[in-house]
């Protein structure tokens, strides 16, 4: 009974099917948002800018030595050492002084490796026997890339949840820390409200200054008197001593004197006025990015930031357990899809600066300013291909891309469920890598490498389906719609 159920499962669902969507889902609507977050290209030349329109991708091609565009299939591009990709046409407007050009056309910009038996692939929903017609095994799962010929994978990693508070006692319980990972078009900021043994709290977030006292920040991003402060907290006998604790020992009196004691510790000796935008910057766009980057979100970050102190004290005092980073529920998994959107967001900034570049470089020469001849395909194709030959991808990550193990059907197919932590192998780790209760069902507890890398690289079990996300807005307009306040 249980072989009969097993093989009905695998009749519709893939070993792989967690690769396959979550790339479908990129090439249906990442590299569309990632276009759209551009928006425009506003090069050094007056009265000129390009506007990005839609994004479309054809089916793999291939152009040969004598220039003929043709068709390629995976088992022509593994025989003849080629990279199986498919061409991306952008569509680009010409603005010259506020008024688009009509006569516009899309414009390739480069290629981007396609997955094995996605929906651009020539294999998606062909039968057995088609399979076998196109040079192909009919039992392989796909869910890989041909990068020069060779086959390779993009392996999952592993990461704690992003936009969530974590709190977790440090350093021998003499640091209570309140940290999240506040994420946002791929910019990562880690911020953290840390609180000493004496009940004194700081902030630490990407370039701020040292010892940033909280009441300073809060102060900096709106919420100028005591009693402002003191209302955005809960009627918690411990959470408000410590802060009127907290307002004693701080200098500050409003936001204005807020904003000159954080421009003083972030550029020192230089303009008011350089300092007081400084101060504006670096709360703006890396003090929780995740909420937003705007002046008109402070008051919402300065609310946020209350949250994460209240969580510290009541961790302080024992009031709450502090969080769990080994529990599967604060960790999420960086499928392929999660990975190329990075690397195309990396590439395409790349492909932005080059055709401003060329513009400028086209304007100074008295040419005329064709959309065909500023943009230069290589630009984008070679920086992701370059990352998927060799598996360095984007913030310093190694091995992200490797070689699909074919030694046995097992082995690739252990190889395409594979996830990888992305802590040390050189430190123990000993938390990190026990079986933690919340692996039932999800991870197989007994596939693990032996040595350095035992239960940092993990395998999913068979069963198990990886969700590939919701955005955010939508989750937030259901639960504004059932009655949660905003």
């Amino acid at each position: 009974m249980r072989g009969e159920l097993l093989t009905a499962y695998f009749k519709d669902n893939s070993l792989v099917k967690q690769h396959l969507d979550s790339y479908n889902k990129f090439v249906e609507f990442g590299l569309q948002q990632v276009v759209n977050r551009v928006g425009t290209i506003q090069p050094s030349v007056e009265g000129f800018e390009l506007r990005f329109g839609q994004i479309r991708l054809e089916k793999p091609k291939i152009i040969e030595a004598d220039g003929a565009q043709r068709t390629i299939t995976p088992s022509e591009a593994r025989l003849r050492n080629l990279t199986y990709s498919a061409p991306i046409f952008l569509e680009i407007i010409p603005v010259f002084n506020g008024v688009e050009k009509t006569n516009f056309s899309e414009v390739f910009i480069g290629e981007i490796p396609v997955m094995v038996k996605s929906k651009l692939c020539y294999l998606d929903n062909m039968s057995e026997d088609e399979l076998i017609e196109a040079g192909e095994d009919p039992a392989d799962p796909g869910g890989y890339f041909i990068i020069n010929g060779s086959e390779r994978v993009l392996t999952s990693i592993e990461d704690l949840a992003p936009n969530r508070i974590m709190c977790t006692r440090e350093k021998d319980n003499t640091l209570i820390t309140a940290k999240v990972f506040s994420t946002r078009f791929g910019f990562r900021a880690r911020s953290v409200v840390e609180r000493t043994n004496e009940g004194l709290m700081r902030v630490v977030f990407p370039a701020s200054p040292k010892d940033l006292p909280l009441i300073s920040t809060l102060r900096a991003l709106g919420l100028e008197k005591n009693a402002d402060i003191l209302a955005m907290f809960a009627d918690d006998r411990n959470v408000k001593n410590d802060m009127l604790l907290n307002m004693e020992s701080d200098t500050t009196t409003d936001r204005k004197s807020a904003i000159d004691f954080l421009g003083r510790k972030a550029a020192p000796s230089q303009a008011e006025d350089y300092r007081e935008k400084r101060a504006e910057i670096l709360i703006d766009t890396y003090l929780l990015p995740h909420i937003g980057t705007t002046p008109a979100d402070r008051t919402r970050k300065a609310r946020y930031l209350c949250k994460m102190a209240e969580h510290a004290v009541k961790v302080a005092h024992n009031e709450i357990p502090q969080d769990d980073k080994d529990h599967y529920a604060n960790k999420r998994i960086k499928l392929t899809g999660d990975l190329m959107e990075d690397l195309f967001r990396y590439a395409f900034q790349f492909l932005v600066k080059d055709v401003s570049y060329q513009a400028g470089r086209a304007d100074a020469r008295g040419r005329h300013l064709a959309v065909q001849t500023l943009v230069r395909p290589d630009a984008l194709s070679d920086r992701i291909r370059y990352s998927m030959a060799t598996g360095n991808w984007i913030a310093g990550q190694t091995g992200v891309s490797q070689l699909l193990d074919r030694t046995s059907f097992l082995s690739s197919v252990s190889h395409l469920r594979r996830i990888i932590s992305p802590l040390s192998r050189k430190h123990p780790h000993f938390k990190a890598r026990d079986l933690h209760g919340t692996h039932w069902g999800k991870l197989c507890p007994n596939e693990s490498p032996e040595g350095p890398s035992c239960a940092l690289v993990k395998n999913l079990s068979l069963l198990c389906e990886v969700s590939i996300g919701e955005e955010e807005t939508n989750v937030e307009e259901t639960v504004l719609k059932l009655g949660v306040k905003k």
